[in-house]
């Protein structure tokens, strides 16, 4: 994600790293959210080891509540916050 998209859609230029946790403007760089390939890496590391995951695989129940949702491009599109 570029930073002028990041601008855009209203993400704070700073942000914190989610391996080493050190703040700076890392969608600015190739390895946006990470603050460097290193940490890119680490993260990746700990998905093929299963220290992340996604625990509860998805099933239809799950979208029955967005079943009501008029079908668009728009749904793609970030919300607007009502003070700008």
């Amino acid at each position: 994600m570029s930073a002028i998209l990041a601008v855009r859609i209203g993400m704070k230029k700073s942000i914190r790293c989610p391996v080493c946790k050190k703040s700076g403007d890392w969608f600015a760089t190739a390895y946006g959210p990470f603050c460097s390939r290193g940490c890119k890496l680490i993260d990746l590391g700990k998905w093929l080891n299963e220290e992340h995951l996604i625990s509860d695989p998805l099933r239809a129940e799950h979208l029955e509540s967005f079943a009501d949702l008029p079908p668009g491009r728009h749904l793609d599109e970030p919300e607007k916050d009502d003070n700008s």
